[in-house]
């Protein structure tokens, strides 16, 4: 079985998608930790882009060594197609993290996570309008209806961890919509260059210009100790490992067929955060998410 066979293959397709998607979810609470061991406040704003910055930027260098390491070809197969992997960059890394860290820093990782599902139904609509391996159908549109009522029950009274904030929740929200641009453009990526090759790019240099938007903003890592050093690799680690094989398996297979796994990712976010971060667990989450996977189900049920 060949790797395209392997991103092809509807089992083992679902098994990378939930890998990446678990990774993803455990990112949360990693990033909270992050910020307490190396002392970042919600009001310093620089130093969480400086934070975000390093993780990506290194995590895009591995990438790259990667895919030079096994011989592919690192340039686009056109000059004039460095202005579409710089755009690339420039949604799917650095406004698209610039607004989750920020508004990670101020609402609950277990929240947060929940909020971000938004990401996947966007994605699911929007893919429909431009691809036509995505078609629109009922079965689609009552999936997303139950995914937004989920998010809709999270903001509703102050059960759901308080109300809704412009930094802390709409922040969250326009990282979602970001990296649900940022999901479609994977296609358009993919036809231009290497789809490992060119996530290292949008990883390396969207990351570099989160540093010197933190640097810009005077951030810095306050402490600097071997816990945050720690959770900072890990988070790396999340990175490589989740935009690696998700952005593969979104240019071999039906756009919301994998997005929607991404609907996990609030399930393990609010519970990894509500263990290792002692946050208090709403019972809006089990409906929030109840009302979410019932939207996967619709969504994945049958074909596409």
């Amino acid at each position: 079985m060949n790797s395209h066979s392997i991103f092809r293959s509807p089992l083992s397709a679902a098994l990378l998608a939930l890998t990446a998607a678990v990774a993803w979810g455990f990112a949360y609470p990693l990033i909270k930790l992050g910020f307490a061991a190396f002392g970042i406040t919600p009001d310093l704003t620089g130093s969480k882009m400086l934070f975000a910055g390093i993780r990506f930027s290194i995590s895009g260098f591995l990438i790259l060594a990667m895919a030079q390491f096994s011989g592919k070809r690192l340039a686009p197969r056109c000059h004039g197609d460095w202005g579409f992997v710089l755009l690339y960059a420039l949604l799917g890394t650095t406004l698209h993290y610039a607004c989750f860290y920020i508004g990670l820093s101020h609402a609950p990782g277990a929240r947060s996570a929940i909020l971000n599902s938004l990401s996947v139904f966007s994605v699911v609509l929007l893919a429909c309008l431009f691809f036509k391996s995505d078609r629109m159908s009922a079965r689609k549109i009552w999936g997303c209806v139950l995914g937004f009522a989920g998010i809709v029950v999270l903001n509703v009274g102050d059960g759901a961890g308080g109300a809704f904030s412009f930094w802390g929740d709409g922040m969250i929200i326009l990282n979602a919509l970001c990296g649900a641009g940022a999901s479609l453009l994977t296609r358009g990526l993919h036809k231009r260059i290497d789809v490992f090759v060119g996530t290292g790019y949008s990883l390396a240099v969207g990351g570099l210009l989160l540093v010197a938007a933190g640097m810009f903003l005077d951030g810095s890592l306050p402490h600097v100790t071997v816990p945050g050093l720690v959770y900072l690799a890990l988070l790396i680690g999340i990175s490589t490992v989740g935009f690696g094989l998700y952005n593969k398996l979104l240019t071999c297979n039906p756009v919301g067929k994998i997005a929607i796994y991404n609907s996990l990712i609030p399930v393990v976010g609010a519970t990894a955060s509500c263990l290792c971060l002692g946050e208090t667990f709403y019972t809006t989450y089990i409906i929030a998410t109840a009302l979410a996977a019932a939207g996967i189900y619709i969504i994945n049920k049958g074909k596409a």
